[in-house]
C-alpha cells in the first residue's frame, strides 16, 4: 500500500474518538460500495444511497449519521440538495433512450423542516418530458414522516457521445 496513504491513515486513527472511527468506517464502507459496483458513484456509496426506481418515480433513501450533519447536528442542506438532484437525475436518465443523458440546469429547493431521525427518503417524479428538456419534482421526508424539503428541477437532454471527462 502507498506509504503516504498509510501515514495519513495512522495519523487519522491514532488519536481518533469512537465517533471519528465510526465516521471513517462509514466512509470506507461507502468507498467499497462504489468499488464493488453496489453504487454507481462515489457520492452514492459515501452517502449509502439506496435506490428504487420505476417508470413513474425514483425513491432514494440515506441513513442519517454524523457524516451528513451540519455543525448544528442536523442534516446538512447541501446533502439534502444532493439527494434531490440524485433522485431526479436518476429518474430523468432512466426515461431516456440509450446514448442520451440528463444534466441539471436548475434546482430549486424549499427547506421546510430540520433533517433528523434515522433516515431521509426522497421521492422524485416527472412533471414534463420534452425532446430537449425535462422538469421534475421531489419531496424529502424524514423517518417520522415529516416533510423536510420540496424541490423542482430542470434538466437538459444531451447526447452522451458529446460528453468528455
Amino acid at each position: 500500500m502507498d506509504k503516504e496513504l498509510m501515514e495519513l491513515f495512522n495519523k487519522c486513527t491514532n488519536q481518533a474518538t469512537d465517533e471519528e472511527i465510526e465516521a471513517l468506517k462509514s466512509l470506507l464502507h461507502g468507498f467499497h460500495k462504489k468499488q464493488s459496483g453496489q453504487n454507481s458513484s462515489y457520492i452514492g456509496g459515501l452517502l449509502h444511497m439506496e435506490r428504487d426506481i420505476n417508470e413513474d418515480e425514483c425513491v432514494l433513501t440515506i441513513p442519517l449519521t454524523s457524516l451528513v450533519d451540519n455543525p448544528l447536528g442536523i442534516l446538512h442542506g447541501g446533502i439534502t440538495a444532493t439527494i434531490i438532484d440524485s433522485a431526479m437525475g436518476t429518474l430523468a436518465a432512466s426515461l431516456l433512450p440509450e446514448g442520451f443523458g440528463a444534466v441539471t440546469t436548475q434546482l430549486n429547493v424549499h427547506y421546510l423542516s430540520v433533517g433528523k431521525g434515522d433516515y431521509v427518503t426522497c421521492r422524485a417524479n416527472i412533471d414534463h418530458k420534452g425532446t430537449k428538456s425535462m422538469v421534475l419534482s421531489a419531496d424529502v421526508h424524514r423517518s417520522d414522516g415529516k416533510k423536510i424539503a420540496q424541490a423542482t428541477g430542470s434538466f437538459f437532454i444531451i447526447e452522451k457521445k458529446g460528453v468528455s471527462k
